[in-house]
């Protein structure tokens, strides 16, 4: 009878001020023994793809893995999932050079990236989109970092065990396809769905209060630059009673 191989989930995110200018990278790495790992640097001159491409080499970077594992990486960047995944082969096999014929942007992340893949197995990568933004909260810790790297104040990161840690990490997101590329001059015609495709409400909970939210905005004002405050998108009345439970709470301890 066949196990199942031990899941190593991961977080990535970039942030740039200027783009190109200050910018930083954030990953937030749970293994299989317990354990939660966030990294995170800034680099005073880059690019936000570069920032992304930076969380996603550093996050595989760090694994040494003694047996197959299933990876999970979490990311909001479009350009990082299809460069790894669809655009790679056709440069590599052209030289590095794209369809149009030029050199193909950000080659020695590329590279290296692909190594780090390369590298890890037989363990099976998955790729997955996550809309930034959106109150998940390994998402949303990772953006926190990043920020505060290319602001030169880096936050704190924990290295610890995963029951101590105050992010949700089993907050993940549904499956989501992976958006279009936009082409130049046309706007989107889902520039408003995240409010009506979003969750009912967020739940914030810090100094012994917890509040609830319409918006994320909202949510995030509260808990941003927070170390010790818990988040999470409700989407049911039964989903908010189990989240209190987990946090220890009822009902009652809600200010609306």
């Amino acid at each position: 009878m066949e196990t199942a191989s031990p899941t190593i989930l991961i977080f990535t995110d970039g942030a740039c001020t200027g783009n190109p200018g200050p910018g930083g990278w954030a990953s937030i790495v749970s293994l299989p023994d317990g354990t939660v790992h966030e990294l995170g640097g800034g680099n005073p001159a880059t690019t936000n793809n570069r920032m992304e491409m930076a969380a996603a080499i550093r996050a595989l970077a760090m694994l040494e893995l003694t047996e197959a594992n299933k990876i999970i990486l979490y990311t909001d960047s479009t350009y990082l999932i299809r460069g790894i995944t669809q655009w790679i082969w056709g440069w590599r096999s052209r030289g590095w050079k794209s369809a149009e014929g030029k050199d193909v942007a950000n080659r020695d992340l590329w590279e290296e990236l692909l190594r780090q893949v390369t590298r890890l197995k037989p363990s099976a990568l998955e790729w997955k989109y996550v809309r930034g933004h959106a109150g998940y909260p390994g998402n949303e810790r990772c953006d926190e970092i990043a920020v505060s790297f290319a602001k030169f104040k880096p936050e704190p990161l924990y290295v610890g065990p995963l029951d101590g840690y105050f992010v949700d990490l089993n907050d993940l997101p549904d499956e989501q396809a992976l958006p279009e590329p936009k082409k130049a001059g046309v706007k989107s015609s889902s520039s408003g769905s995240k409010t009506a495709s979003g969750p009912v409400t967020y739940l914030s909970y810090h100094g012994g209060i917890v509040e609830r939210h319409s918006t994320w905005a909202e949510c995030e004002r509260r808990v941003k630059g927070q170390s010790n405050a818990k988040f999470k998108k409700i989407k049911s009345v039964q989903e908010e009673r189990e989240t209190l439970t987990g946090w220890g709470l009822d009902g009652k301890s809600i200010i609306n």
